[in-house]
């Protein structure tokens, strides 16, 4: 039976930063994030009927699943990586599909831009395509490419804020490329609420959430550095120059993300290192 009523936000892997913040978003009324160990075998072939059902009672309401869990160290093993970043979400599309609920995935902008790409990169190909080809048949999916993260707890060490950190911490150099390459940074609030237009201005099939103001990593760096006074230990061009990078292409904002106020990065990113 229809639950119209019964309307839930459902977050896998709600313990995450991003998904903190999107459970943020709606409010703990709406929301429900599944233990791990509810969810932690679902990346197995035979789950789909498991996760059927466990969303059984929302069966035909307006639901969506976020499916935000995810592996990001690109050192991690492949079948780790894949158990993750691919299985899980597909598995949950699957489980998902014959009872009306939404769901979206999560990937990154690297999709787009990598031939090749890291261990990371290419399970997020691998999942956008099933997305895309499922969308085709089944409008009430989309997977999201997102750009690179920050403002909630301390950055990863493998992240490039978490390396800059680290230098800033230990005052240690901090070698680096010339930094052409292109970003952008997006707080995890304010993706939050872009997540959160897009589930109410529904897009199926693969959507990129880009606020359209890229900067280079030598001006986050350098910014970076001169704010705490300790220029000296950046060593801008001791790397080689990656050969497969964004160089040159920057993102229009979606019409979809007209209203959503994304944070100035440099500022923004400033006052997030000085706080961790």
């Amino acid at each position: 039976m229809a639950r119209e009523d019964h309307t839930m936000i459902f977050v896998i892997g709600g313990t995450g930063r991003l998904g903190r913040a999107i459970a943020a978003r709606y409010g703990d009324a709406e929301t429900m994030a599944p233990r791990r160990e509810v969810y932690q075998n679902w990346w197995m072939s035979n789950s789909a009927g498991a996760i059927c059902e466990y969303f059984k009672p929302w069966e035909g309401s307006n639901s969506t699943i976020f499916v935000v869990s995810g592996l990001l160290d690109p050192l991690a093993g492949e079948e780790e990586i894949l158990k993750v970043n691919y299985h899980l979400p597909k598995n949950l599309i699957e489980g998902a599909a014959t009872l009306g609920i939404r769901v979206v995935t999560f990937g990154t902008i690297m999709e787009r831009l990598l031939s090749q790409g890291n261990r990371y990169v290419q399970s997020k190909v691998t999942l956008g395509r099933y997305v895309a080809e499922t969308a085709e048949i089944n409008q009430r999916v989309a997977h999201v490419r997102l750009h690179t993260l920050y403002g909630l707890g301390r950055p990863s060490s493998f992240m490039f804020l978490g390396q800059i950190l680290h230098s800033l911490r230990t005052r240690s150099p901090f070698e680096m490329t010339l930094g052409e390459q292109l970003r952008e940074y997006h707080h995890f609030d304010d993706d939050a609420d872009a997540v959160y237009r897009l589930a109410e201005n529904w897009r199926a099939g693969v959507v990129d959430l880009n606020h359209g103001r890229p900067v280079t990593l030598r001006e986050i760096a350098t910014t970076l550095f001169s704010a705490f006074g300790e220029k000296d230990l950046l060593k801008i061009g001791a790397r080689p120059e990656p050969a497969e990078e964004n160089y040159d292409t920057s993102f229009d904002r979606p019409d979809f993300l007209a209203n959503v106020k994304f944070r100035d990065a440099l500022p923004a990113i400033v006052k997030y290192i000085e706080n961790c």
